[in-house]
């Protein structure tokens, strides 16, 4: 099978890992060319107004984070971007598009992973949206497969009945990519909490087997299928 090309959209450092980083390990050990954008820069929401340079060092820190748990994945390419953390809602939902549309056009890919639409995160609707808009089915429109992620503390904390639902109704083994994806998050220890938070270690190893043994595997990780076009 010829490899494939694959662009993960994801709003902050560890959305990616969260979301597909066993389906990412497993694209990039099958040949397949990986690119993830990072849109947010994850941070400075801790404040009540957004001051960038009294966290220089610490987003230089999570940026090395990225990199290493992006290179323990077998990512080709990581673009980090600086929008502000948690308030995305503040930009022109234009301007993100045309970020993501750029990546797009680079990179051509086959594949797309992105954010679920109702996650309780801001900034993951943001880029759920904005990347539909970038993937709209246009003549000659590379992206071929949609795949929407979930992730834990915003997927499910967000209430029953505010927006849609997370159902997944596609599924990829992460049998054997599991423990890469654990590595990886072990890279972005600073953003992982004890148990029983739902961002803990056992939580998402749990998650992972809870997915898995719903479709009779060791351990997956679970999408929405937002578009394929066989061709």
């Amino acid at each position: 099978m010829k490899p494939r090309k694959v662009l993960v959209v994801a709003a902050h450092p560890d959305d990616e890992v969260l979301g597909c980083g066993g389906a990412i390990a497993r694209h990039a050990s099958n040949g397949d060319e990986v690119h993830v954008l990072i849109l947010a820069e994850g941070l400075t929401s801790r404040d009540i107004i957004r001051n960038r340079d009294k966290h220089t060092e610490g987003l230089d820190v999570l940026a090395q984070a990225a990199r290493k748990a992006n290179g323990i994945l077998g990512v080709k390419n990581l673009d980090l971007h600086d929008f502000p953390d948690n308030r995305m809602d503040s930009l022109d939902l234009l301007d993100v598009v045309k970020v993501v549309e750029s990546f797009v056009a680079r990179f051509q890919p086959d594949v797309v992973y992105t954010h679920h639409a109702g996650d309780l995160n801001i900034d993951h609707r943001i880029i759920h949206e904005a990347v539909v808009t970038a993937c709209r089915p246009l003549p000659k429109q590379c992206v071929r497969t949609l795949l929407l992620f979930e992730v834990v503390s915003s997927t499910e904390w967000q209430v029953s009945g505010s927006t849609t639902s997370f159902i997944p109704n596609c599924f990829v083994d992460i049998t054997k990519t599991l423990d890469l994806k654990m590595e990886a998050l072990e890279a972005y220890d600073s953003e992982m909490k004890a148990w029983p938070h739902p961002r803990s270690r056992e939580a998402i190893i749990h998650l992972a087997r809870w997915r898995g043994c719903t479709v009779g595997l060791e351990a997956a990780e679970a999408f929405i299928l937002g578009r394929q076009v066989v061709r």
